[in-house]
């Protein structure tokens, strides 16, 4: 099974933009339905974004302010996050159906 690793993470003002990748170990071709999900301190990790073939999905809380996105000759699903707000702090990661949680990216929002 092709391996996902996130990348991008950092630290932003309120406001600020950032954009997480998501690299495949291999091609990603196959892969028709990838994630990004993420977890705040205390919290249970929560659904941020889908994309399925063409389809675009988000959690009420990030639409309008992230975008998830594929480069199939990359090998990378992004997640443009603009206007990020303190919540939006956590740990981001990717998944891919039948796939194992990664090490994540940290993003650290300051007020």
């Amino acid at each position: 099974q092709v391996q996902l690793v996130e990348s991008g993470g950092g630290l932003v003002q309120t406001g600020g933009s950032l954009r997480l990748s998501c690299a495949a170990s291999g091609s990603i071709l196959s892969i028709n339905f990838i994630s990004w999900y993420r977890q705040a301190p205390g919290k249970q990790r929560e659904w941020v974004a889908s994309i399925k073939g063409g389809v675009k999905t988000y959690t009420d809380t990030v639409k309008g302010r992230f975008t998830i996105s594929r480069d199939n000759a990359k090998n990378t699903v992004y997640l443009q996050m603009n206007s990020l707000k303190p919540d939006d702090t956590a740990v981001y990661y990717c998944l891919q159906l039948g796939g194992s949680w990664g090490q994540g990216t940290q993003v650290t929002v300051s007020s």
